[in-house]
């Protein structure tokens, strides 16, 4: 069975243009999948538009993709701001409406892939990668917007997921049905605003499709690393070396962190 075509979606701002082109690089080199389009949704800039021109994207408007806008968040404290992490969280789960392919693919602007990766198995499940750690509060957030604990046994936060866009769809309606508000409203009601990580995109929708379907999928280890490297300092010699520990590894950098990292 071939693997489907994908689309790939990556939330960006221009603080992630150090890192954006090699993750887009080792999407296209490491993704073996057919990948149709990769879209760009981030701020409207000359360099967001210069880099999408260059590295044959498409670029989208993030302000065009939801009702709402960051500015309408509002999830922030004296010592931190979440506002962004929590906006490109959902314009992930806009991408039903982004894409017109079955499945689309979301990666964080600061994580590049090592080794290839495939997202689905020959028999057509979906392949989700995992860690053995997750945020707590996540699973509050995720009870009050499902009415139901989380019912799978690892983390399906790992920087990088194959979305269905049908179920994404149906998620979306399911939580509208119960909250009878727009799904990002429930959401975005939902978090506790005085906890740091209130809510994962990748939390959600992976747990949803464990309850949905638990035998659905294919569990793999991520074996991401986080690493406070400068892009510079990632020659190829170095993800050789990295590439035999781990399969991605995510440049973590403190002028970026609160909008990308889990």
């Amino acid at each position: 069975m071939p693997l489907p075509a994908i689309d790939v979606i990556i939330p960006a701002i221009e603080k992630d243009l150090g890192t954006l082109p090699h993750v887009i690089d080792s999407v296209r080199s490491m993704v073996q999948h057919p990948i149709d389009t990769i879209m760009i949704v981030s701020p409207d800039t000359p360099k967001m538009r210069q880099l999408c021109a260059r590295k044959r994207c498409v670029f989208v408007n993030e302000n065009t993709v939801l009702p709402i806008t960051k500015k309408h968040i509002n999830y922030r404290s004296a010592k931190w701001d979440r506002s962004g992490w929590m906006y490109q969280q959902l314009l992930k789960l806009s991408g039903d409406k982004l894409s017109d392919r079955d499945y689309y693919l979301t990666i964080d602007a600061d994580t590049v892939l090592l080794r290839p990766h495939r997202f689905m198995t020959e028999g057509g499940r979906t392949i989700f990668y995992y860690r053995n750690w997750s945020q707590p509060e996540y699973f509050v957030t995720y009870r009050k917007l499902m009415g139901r604990a989380k019912a799978a046994p690892r983390s399906f936060v790992t920087h990088y997921m194959l979305f269905k866009r049908s179920r994404v769809a149906r998620l979306k309606r399911t939580i509208e049905d119960r909250h009878q508000t727009s799904w990002y409203k429930a959401i975005l009601r939902s978090i506790n605003r005085k906890k740091q990580f209130a809510f994962s995109e990748f939390e959600t929708y992976g747990n949803y499709c464990h309850s949905y379907d638990p035998h659905g999928y294919r569990w793999k280890p991520a074996r991401n690393v986080a690493l406070s490297l400068k892009m510079s300092q990632l020659t190829p010699e170095k993800r050789r070396k990295l590439a035999l520990s781990y399969r991605s590894v995510s440049l973590h950098k403190r002028k970026w962190y609160t909008r990308q990292h889990h």
